[in-house]
């Protein structure tokens, strides 16, 4: 079968703009990790489940973002497609050869997420566009968006739903992930209580139109990411593994550097 793949990004950058209810609204600059990537296949069923994942993955299958894609494809599908997608998934179950870590900061979930949305859609004819495929995929995860354009680059905002893409070229990025589970929400709540600062709209214009490696160069790894403060705080033994000239992804725990600086 077709082997699909499912790649890494990381935060260049990540600013928080201003909340939304319980959510953080956001700027931040994705880029894609071409070195990083899990693979995804349809394999025929082994063991005669509603709905099979072969894979290494620490939660059951209902937790999973590629089963919740599933049913969030199903809700906007008419009865005929939603047929079809139901017969296809009673006799292939999804395979995941997994090779981005969980709770990393890399949107491993995600980009699964959207790839499987991508898959049903290229196997079964559904003819969905991009920005529906957008529309589904954002009810999962707030970074699926990304994943689904597939734009090398690309300024994200509102909570991820808004995906503009940035044309520049991908550097050539290492990424390093300490054995360290961060949990996101846990994060963003102390973002919240203790280092809430949003920028205004002057620097979200100018982070939006400045090229990833400037903004590396220009800032350091704190500047960059306003998780990351509150990620050291909660978790200290992230201290151990930082290292100068490194940045943090998302909300952690991975590391990146461009590999020719």
């Amino acid at each position: 079968m077709k082997l699909y793949k499912a790649y890494a990004k990381v935060n260049i950058f990540l600013k928080i703009t201003g909340t939304r209810a319980s959510y953080h609204e956001i700027i931040s600059r994705f880029m894609r990790v071409d070195s990083l990537y899990d693979e995804l296949s349809f394999a025929p069923k082994q063991k005669g489940q509603e709905f099979e994942i072969v894979g290494e993955f620490s939660c059951d299958t209902k937790q999973n973002s590629i089963y919740k894609a599933y049913i969030a494809l199903l809700e906007v599908l008419d009865e005929e497609a939603a047929a079809s997608l139901k017969n296809l998934m009673s006799r292939y179950g999804v395979k995941v050869i997994k090779r981005i870590p969980a709770f990393a900061g890399l949107g491993g979930g995600s980009s699964d997420a959207a790839t499987f949305l991508k898959m049903c859609n290229e196997v079964l004819h559904l003819g969905l566009s991009l920005n529906e495929l957008s529309a589904v995929g954002i009810k999962v995860g707030a970074d699926v968006p990304f994943f689904i354009y597939g734009y090398d680059s690309a300024n994200v905002s509102g909570i991820g739903e808004v995906v503009e893409e940035f044309k520049e070229e991908l550097l050539d990025l290492e990424v390093f992930t300490p054995d360290v589970e961060i949990s996101t929400p846990k994060v963003y709540t102390l973002y919240r209580e203790q280092f809430y600062n949003p920028i205004d709209g002057f620097e979200v214009e100018r982070l939006k139109k400045t090229a990833s490696r400037d903004i590396l160069d220009q800032m350091s790894a704190d500047e960059a990411n306003d998780l990351f403060k509150p990620a050291l705080q909660a978790y200290k033994e992230l201290k151990n593994y930082y290292r100068h000239g490194h940045f943090f992804s998302g909300s952690g725990s991975s590391f990146f550097r461009v590999k020719d600086v």
